[in-house]
């Protein structure tokens, strides 16, 4: 049940990785300015901004399953357009459909898990998604490297196909979310899921009870966007928006799409760098793996703020690398070393924690507009870093040196502002942050 829900994550990573194997070969073969190729990469994202709006609605009509079927639908015919695509601009409109399908998947797969896991289990849920998020960039590197000699590059878009097709199968045999099943007048079918997904560590008379209580509170107004920036939600939503900008402005982006590129412009072959980009991706399935481990033992928060403290120790060695060391194997090496040990940081804590967090704070009223206001506001963040990024990274702005500074201030803001305004959210159930969440605001439900 998990691993299906969770294999949404694998079209979301393998899209973000592939453009990083794909960019050498079509900016020789089109020409390619450094706004091109900031273009062609943000086009995803601002197509998965639009999949991220619709997200709400979608998840209400049609219950979270439906609406991941759907996103892998698009994400197939998306893919198909890509790997044909004979134009720049062609390539830019097809990567637009394939965001659209991947801001659906990523906006409601953390809910999706969310909704079905037990308290004890949900943080470890919600970071298998980040493992399949990772593993399908791992996937993209290795499609890229193997496909490198041959310049293969449609075919490595093609092979998004292969994860699509089966989320999209796997996805019939699997349930909806209790909780969702529960709103919309399925109570039999709920108990049933709860029973498969729980098994016996739950009470399902106290569960449906608790289910049925906080939407009865919930079913008091109907749900607006500007709700979520008043009374009793507002601290979360400022949480939730402050865990997606801070995810894509620590600069994750800028290395998984940029990185070959990055050490072509320093210097090394094109498959060396091809190959350098697989050692990113195991690097981050490992410690994502990892992380799975800890995350509803260590808690939330702790992971947050020491991901922080190691993204701007390598941040900043890798400026003063790229700066001082002109030996143009030393200074590779280095990097690649430094790029290491950075994405360490970021999946301990930014890559795993952010989506798990981002669906506990919510209400069960407002999560699904605040899960894709959430998703909107991280895909935005994900567009403009990856079109700014080769613009600040060319040598005649900031250079690969800057850029790396520049994140690693912006991630000694984000360790400020987790400090003074994240929550740990470690071993409560859904209904427990909300009735908490009301109860400190002085709004509790009416018995």
């Amino acid at each position: 049940m998990y691993f299906f829900g969770a294999l949404g994550g694998i079209l979301f990573g393998y899209d973000l990785g592939v453009i990083s194997g794909v960019l050498p070969f079509i900016g020789k073969l089109w020409a390619l300015t450094s706004w091109d190729k900031g273009v062609i990469t943000a086009s995803l994202s601002v197509g998965a901004i639009v999949g991220a709006l619709l997200s709400s609605r979608t998840n209400e009509a049609l219950g979270r399953r439906r609406t991941i079927m759907v996103a892998a639908g698009i994400v197939i015919v998306g893919t198909l357009a890509a790997s044909f695509s004979p134009t720049f601009l062609l390539l830019v409109l097809s990567r637009l459909v394939i965001g659209l399908g991947i801001g659906l998947s990523s906006s409601t797969v953390p809910t999706y898990l969310s909704e079905l896991a037990p308290a004890r289990l949900r943080g470890a849920m919600g970071a298998l998604n980040q493992i399949f998020i990772v593993l399908g960039i791992l996937i993209a590197f290795l499609v890229s490297y193997w496909l490198g000699p041959i310049s293969a590059w449609r075919w490595m878009f093609a092979g998004a196909i292969v994860p699509a097709v089966i989320l999209l199968a796997g996805l019939v045999f699997l349930p909806e979310t209790p909780r969702w099943l529960v709103k919309n007048g399925q109570e039999a079918e709920a108990r049933r899921v709860l029973a498969s997904a729980h098994g016996n560590t739950v009470n399902l008379d106290e569960e449906i009870a608790t289910i049925h209580e906080v939407i009865r509170l919930d079913t008091e107004e109907k749900p607006r966007i500007r709700d979520l920036f008043s009374g009793f939600v507002r601290p979360m939503i400022v949480v939730a928006l402050l865990l997606a900008v801070g995810q894509q402005f620590s600069g994750v982006n800028a290395i998984n799409a940029y990185f070959p590129t990055m050490l072509i412009g320093l210097g090394f072959a094109t498959q060396a760098a091809l190959l350098s980009g697989v050692l990113l991706g195991v690097t981050k399935f490992l410690f994502t793996a990892w992380v799975v481990f800890v995350v509803d033992r260590w808690g939330r928060k702790p992971l947050l703020l020491i991901g922080n403290v190691i993204m701007v120790i390598t941040l900043v060695a890798a400026g003063l690398v790229v700066l001082n060391v002109h030996d143009t194997g030393t200074r590779g090496i280095l990097m690649l070393v430094m790029m290491v040990l950075y994405l360490v940081g970021y999946e301990l804590g930014w890559g795993a924690v952010v989506w798990v967090m981002m669906s506990e704070v919510f209400p069960l009223k407002y999560r699904a507009t605040g899960m894709g206001v959430s998703s909107v506001v991280l895909w935005a963040s994900t567009g403009i870093v990856s079109a700014v990024f080769p613009l600040i990274s060319d040598s005649k702005s900031l250079g690969i040196g800057g850029s790396m500074f520049v994140f690693a201030g912006i991630n000694v803001v984000l360790f400020v502002l987790t400090k003074w305004l994240v929550p740990e959210t470690k071993g409560r159930s859904l209904e427990q942050i909300e009735l908490d969440l009301r109860a400190r605001q002085g709004v509790a439900a009416k018995s």
